[in-house]
């Protein structure tokens, strides 16, 4: 297998545009791609594009009615619209299913690089659309491309894969997916649904049937911060991954768990995102032989924070890391001055904040421990594991 790792990306993905001033504008991903050549991350790096994903690959996830229905919303009366289409989230858009079906053929192009063999990692940014479901948009999600991915590879021969979502909501369309599929070990870390939408991903919510323990979630309360986050990460998803051995470690990558996002209300730095993306990198190093498939997904403060987040994670993923005290190029703040308006920018790649942790160890000593508690007894015992074990 080659070392190399794919990127997947073209500007026809910025047209999943779901307009005015919602908040999942595209700039973000403009505004990233940007930074990440102006500081050098891409040099040398040929930039894949996709293609639209096929209504067959498409229909491994999602229903053929809904399908027919995203074709046909942009030219039918809003009165009639349905499957969660038409709604503030999740507006109508001109080509909407032409765009949501080549985010989806990025992540299937991802895919496909790893599988075959060319690649050992590869990214897709503008992926990670988790919360679609088999036959309704949602949480501003039209066809959810980690699923269609997962569906695609399983469909080519991979038999174990595991799907790692670190967004600041529940990987709830995905877990949805896979719920009684065994073969797909689905991890969650979210802001607690008490709190905060869709109100899933509670720690009791495991699987079915064969895949009972195959489904994880830790819900985190508001205002965790880097260690609590980092904290609860380690005490929950090695021993899971050890235990689940995928051949493929999929991961959600939502930029929202930043304390400047305006839509939740976890208090993460770009230093502990960007602590968070290089503990994924060694986990699939560790247990799914390398095999990264890298998936974008949330993050709303578009300007101060996606664009580092995710050139950190673009750098870490090509094994190009970046100095958290670097600079951010002056070229880059011309522009983004432009698109910004009056917003503060930032000027370097760090939040200036150490991201250092203590581990668990079997004591509840932090306001994550609850959390903490509640996901290993709900679910180590289905793997075999003890949830009071605190060995690392």
């Amino acid at each position: 297998m080659s070392n190399e790792c794919a990127v997947i990306w073209d500007d026809s993905l910025l047209s999943y545009d779901l307009g005015g001033n919602h908040p999942l504008h595209p700039v973000r991903l403009d505004l990233t791609m940007r930074l990440a050549r102006s500081l050098g991350v891409l040099d040398g790096i040929e930039l894949r594009s996709p293609e639209k994903a096929s209504d067959g690959d498409l229909e491994r996830v999602h229903t053929r009615d809904y399908i027919a229905a995203v074709r046909a919303a942009p030219h039918t009366d809003p009165a009639e619209v349905r499957h969660g289409l038409g709604s503030a989230d999740n507006p109508v858009f001109d080509r909407m299913h032409e765009s949501s079906a080549l985010v989806a053929g990025g992540s299937i192009a991802a895919a496909e690089r790893i599988v075959s063999g060319r690649a050992k990692r590869a990214v897709n940014l503008a992926g990670g659309l988790h919360h679609a479901m088999a036959d309704h948009a949602a949480g501003f999600c039209v066809y959810n491309d980690c699923a269609v991915a997962i569906s695609w590879m399983l469909a080519n021969g991979v038999e174990r894969i595991a799907y790692l979502d670190i967004d600041v909501h529940h990987g709830d369309g995905v877990q949805a997916a896979f719920y009684d599929d065994p073969r797909v070990t689905t991890i969650s870390l979210h802001q607690h649904p008490v709190t905060l939408w869709p109100g899933t991903g509670f720690p009791t919510e495991v699987g079915a049937g064969p895949a009972e323990g195959s489904a994880v979630n830790v819900a985190l309360p508001p205002g965790t911060d880097d260690a609590g986050w980092l904290r609860a990460f380690r005490a929950v998803v090695p021993s899971v991954l050890e235990s689940c051995a995928p051949q493929v470690l999929v991961t959600q990558c939502g930029a929202d768990t930043h304390r400047e996002d305006p839509l939740a209300e976890l208090s993460l730095s770009v230093d502990g995102q960007r602590a968070a993306y290089g503990m994924l990198r060694d986990l699939a190093e560790r247990y799914a032989g390398g095999r990264w498939l890298v998936l974008g997904g949330g993050g709303y403060a578009l300007y101060r924070v996606v664009p580092r987040s995710w050139t950190h994670l673009l750098a870490l993923a090509l094994d190009r890391d970046l100095a958290p005290s670097g600079n951010i190029p002056a070229e880059w703040t011309a522009h983004a001055s432009e698109v910004a308006g009056n917003r503060a920018l930032p000027s370097t790649l760090t939040d200036g904040v150490d991201p250092a942790f203590t581990p668990w160890d079997g004591v509840n000593e932090h306001r994550v421990d609850t959390a903490v508690r509640d996901t290993r007894h709900s679910v180590f015992p289905l793997h075999g594991l003890d949830p009071a074990d605190g060995r690392d």
